[in-house]
């Protein structure tokens, strides 16, 4: 899959980091630093606009290690850039620990995965098939 990509920020276009990574990191592009408060959200930008072909979509992820270490995690995740999005991709952070965290310009603050993707075809019914889990909902697939 090719995807054109215009980079306005001053670092380097993102990149796998090995042959069987699945994402790339995406880095703040930033003229100042942002302290994020314990529970402040803030949208992050990354100078990066994506020309995704039809049929794909990009994936914004948290990182696990920001997450993990730092409690930084990407708000709506996984986020979605459609294909026919041509503005500049932005990342929803969200600061869960009790300190404030500060994101410099150039900071990998989240990571950028493809996926294929569908559209349904909506088939209007009045009765769905039935299966051993039926209506159950959440934690009704889990060993009792």
């Amino acid at each position: 899959m090719q995807v054109k990509i215009k980079n306005t920020s001053q670092h380097e276009l993102p990149k796998y980091e090995t042959s069987a990574s699945a994402g790339v990191d995406l880095r703040a592009n930033l003229e100042t630093a942002i302290t994020l408060k314990p529970l402040e959200r803030v949208l992050v930008k990354t100078g990066l606009f994506l020309e995704i072909p039809e049929g794909f979509e990009a994936q914004v992820r948290p990182r696990s290690g920001l997450a993990l270490k730092k409690g930084i995690t990407v708000l709506n995740s996984p986020g979605t850039v459609d294909a026919d999005y041509r503005g500049e991709v932005g990342v929803i952070l969200i600061n869960l620990s009790s300190e404030e965290f500060v994101i410099e310009n150039g900071e990998r603050i989240a990571q950028l995965v493809f996926a294929k993707v569908e559209q349904a075809n909506w088939v209007n019914v009045e009765i769905l098939s039935e299966t051993a889990r039926g209506e159950g909902g959440f934690g009704s697939t889990g060993v009792k």
